[in-house]
């Protein structure tokens, strides 16, 4: 990487800086994170929802996580099981809440 691609890195970094308390400027060794968990670029990214080209290039130092990027790969690196149970867990929907919610009483 150039001087100045490593320059504009840093301050990009520099930028995020903390979000509600949590730090958020260290970006994460992606390829740390995947290799520790014995999966392939591919499958990671597909276990997690991920673009593999974003991985790649994450790897590669060409592009860095945004913030939410950052969120997720912070709580892989902790809690993959946690992330696993989330992404197999039904999403909440308008419909299915309508179903569950208890009827109001009028006023």
């Amino acid at each position: 990487m150039s001087k100045l691609g490593q320059r504009l890195l840093a301050s990009a970094q520099e930028a995020l800086g903390t979000d509600n308390g949590a730090i958020l400027h260290e970006f994460p060794d992606v390829k740390a994170i995947r290799t520790g968990l014995g999966l392939s670029q591919s499958a990671f990214a597909e276990r997690f929802g991920l673009a593999v080209g974003s991985v790649r290039d994450w790897e590669q130092g060409r592009t860095a996580p945004d913030r939410p990027a950052l969120v997720l790969l912070r709580v892989i690196a902790h809690a993959p099981e946690a992330v696993d149970a989330a992404l197999r867990a039904p999403v909440p929907t308008r419909e299915r809440l309508a179903r569950t919610a208890k009827p109001r009483k009028a006023a």
